[in-house]
């Protein structure tokens, strides 16, 4: 006689809990299988069963639109940009920041090209909001800037997708260059005009 098989069930979460949950297991998947996931892949990665999914879900494709809609929140970024060591130094601080924005421009680029055309629409016609985390890094050195804080760190944000973004940069650039470039232009010096 054998013994009895048991199977283990997902713990049981608030609908909004399990759409979060069900949501993180389908961006790596998304990434690595584009559109072509599978519910039941998706399943497997959260822990659930496939029914569970349509549960939260009304079809797979509100759950890659949920999906795409986390990629691009910026709340984990504003998180991220606040959570930097305000002890460092200005530039070391910048450096940091652009890093996290790096990674975000390859996260969201990962996500976003793994998606087909109909979610591009999506993205395309979704303005990036200021990051009040960034605009607060610059408000201290205000007084060694041209232009506003907000500039500033529009400025950084914009330089940084642009060096960054491999449809445009190619392979990305090196954040302690880009802030460089941000603070001090690609003027050798002074002396070399």
């Amino acid at each position: 006689m054998h013994p009895p098989t048991t199977t283990s069930r997902a713990t049981a979460l608030p609908p909004e809990q399990r759409r979060a949950a069900i949501v993180e297991a389908v961006l790596p998947l998304l990434v690595e299988h584009g559109e072509r996931v599978t519910t039941r892949q998706i399943a497997e990665a959260a822990g659930i069963a496939e029914g569970t999914i349509f549960r939260v879900f009304a079809d797979k494709d509100e759950l890659l639109t949920a999906a795409l809609d986390a990629a691009l929140d910026q709340e984990p970024l504003e998180r991220a940009l606040a959570g930097i060591d305000r002890s460092a130094s200005f530039e070391t601080r910048l450096v940091l920041a652009t890093d996290l924005i790096q990674q975000r421009v390859a996260n969201v680029w990962a996500v976003v090209s793994a998606l087909g055309p109909a979610f591009h629409e999506r993205v395309a016609h979704r303005p990036i909001a200021d990051s009040k985390a960034l605009t607060a890094m610059f408000e201290p050195e205000r007084g060694r800037l041209r232009i506003d804080p907000s500039s500033a760190a529009r400025m950084l944000r914009a330089l940084t997708l642009s060096l960054t973004h491999p449809m445009l940069a190619g392979s990305p650039v090196p954040a302690d260059e880009i802030v460089a470039t941000l603070l001090h232009g690609i003027a050798a010096g002074a002396d070399s005009a």
